[in-house]
């Protein structure tokens, strides 16, 4: 082989063995900031991500934001309305963060408490994330389908043919 076409064939190879590098490594980069939307039923399910950072997605509970005395330390419940998880956060919270309204957290599940290290209020009242919107209607959907307490099932009194 002569040493232009040994040359050549040199570059080529290492362009490649560059290139199949850096597509690894973006791979790899995307996959460690990907971050998953979870509900608290998902949490109470155990489909949460374990050992994993991810978002917790719902509505702030009424009358559940305790904030501590001379420190930015807030706790807080996150519900769908079928289940709650507790969350606490350090920092400063988002104007529009109030009790009743959308949030979306960021963080991981350290002893069944959510410890979020971010936090996003909804912006106005229409929007919502779009999984948030899903996972709460499936949420409102399994509630609704469930039996309610102190129903009857049968016929009612008066309407039993003989």
């Amino acid at each position: 082989m002569n040493p232009t076409r040994k040359r050549r064939l040199w570059t080529v190879a290492l362009t490649l063995l560059a290139a199949i590098a850096a597509a690894v490594m973006i791979t790899l980069a995307l996959q460690a900031n990907r971050s998953y939307l979870v509900t608290p039923s998902q949490i109470h399910a155990g489909e949460a991500p374990e050992d994993a950072r991810f978002r917790l997605g719902g509505i702030v509970k009424e009358a559940s934001v305790r904030r501590s005395e001379g420190s930015l330390d807030v706790d807080f419940i996150i519900t769908d309305r079928l289940e709650d998880v507790p969350v606490r956060y350090k920092g400063v919270l988002p104007d529009l963060f109030r009790e009743g309204q959308s949030v979306i957290t960021e963080g991981h599940l350290i002893d069944g408490r959510f410890v979020a290290d971010h936090v996003m209020a909804k912006h106005d009242e229409t929007y919502r994330p779009v999984e948030l919107e899903k996972a709460l209607i499936e949420a409102r959907d399994k509630r609704d389908a469930e039996p309610q307490p102190g129903a009857e099932s049968g016929a009612a009194d008066g309407d039993a043919t003989p």
